[in-house]
């Protein structure tokens, strides 16, 4: 190969080279052998300024340094570390325990257990109005009058001793009235009333509305005296001066078919007589008109000694 020849293929293999570098590609190299090797490739002045030239924003990766460019992430937490949302309240204070004054002493006693009579009922007929006592007042301060006074003195902050002391009596009086007559005997008992004049002489059955009591009087005298219960306002029992008309032991009414042991009529319809009903239920019911007695010895009694045409004064 002349001269010319091998400078012309170097001027063009020159030319390659440079075309080669220009495009930012690798050329392929002919080896010796004839077959093509590929060459690694040679990086260029413009292949490592555009490496190191800034990429658009838009395709930068976010730089983990630059936290202000970063979005604020919550790091997952417990539920049991999580706030809550009421602020702790401070514990309340515990309340004061104020030891209660010992309840005053007691004053002198006016009435206590055994002790019997009108102010013994009183003080029944007055814890009764106010719920304390149950019972028909009796006249007699046992077991159960005690335990209403015991239990009356301690809701009121009193000394509990079942005894009816002065400072006892005294706050009763404030909350109840005076009780009245029927008040004191609810079931009878009560003593007779005051006689009427016209009972003060010869033989008769001396009859009492207020104290509801019959009184058998032979020339002024008290022989016997009995409880009575009345008609209602509906049959109310008559009122004067009578005198018996007829008897019957065994009589029946033939207006109401009642029986009326031991009647004595003294009215038209109207008689003393026994009556069951009175025995069984007391004041809580009444009758048509006639005098009941519910003691039937006490009747059967008053029955033999009371004879047709003795007297019957009948007065409130």
């Amino acid at each position: 190969m002349s001269r010319g020849a091998i400078a012309r293929g170097r001027a063009a293999a020159g030319a390659v080279a440079a075309l080669t570098l220009a495009c930012g590609c690798t050329a392929q190299a002919v080896g010796a052998g004839g077959k093509d090797e590929k060459s690694p490739p040679t990086r260029t002045t413009s292949d490592r300024s555009a490496d190191s030239a800034p990429a658009p924003r838009s395709s930068r990766t976010p730089d983990t340094s630059d936290t202000s460019e970063l979005p604020k992430m919550k790091s997952p937490v417990s539920r049991a570390e999580l706030p809550s949302s009421k602020a702790p309240s401070a514990p309340p204070p515990r309340p004061r325990v104020s030891t209660p004054p010992p309840p005053p002493e007691p004053g002198p006693v006016l009435l206590a257990r055994g002790q019997d009579g009108k102010k013994v009922r009183e003080l029944q007929a007055r814890l009764r109005q106010i719920g304390w006592f149950g019972q028909h007042p009796t006249g007699t301060y046992g077991p159960v009058t005690a335990t209403a006074v015991e239990g009356f003195q301690g809701k009121r902050g009193l000394l509990r001793t079942g005894a009816t002391d002065t400072r006892t009596w005294d706050r009763l009086l404030a909350m109840t009235r005076e009780p009245t007559r029927h008040e004191l005997y609810p079931d009878g008992g009560m003593p007779p009333a005051k006689p009427d004049r016209r009972c003060l002489t010869g033989r008769v059955m001396c009859i009492s509305k207020e104290s509801r009591t019959l009184t058998w009087m032979i020339d002024g005298k008290a022989v016997t005296t009995v409880d009575v219960r009345f008609g209602s306002e509906y049959t109310p029992t008559r009122e004067g001066e009578f005198q018996v008309f007829w008897k019957n032991r065994d009589h029946v009414s033939t207006l109401y078919d009642t029986p009326m042991p031991y009647a004595m009529f003294f009215s038209g319809g109207q008689a003393v007589h026994y009556s069951s009903d009175f025995a069984a239920r007391g004041y809580n019911g009444a009758s048509h008109g006639c005098v009941n007695v519910r003691d039937k010895k006490a009747i059967a009694g008053l029955f033999k000694q009371v004879k047709t045409g003795d007297r019957v004064v009948i007065y409130k």
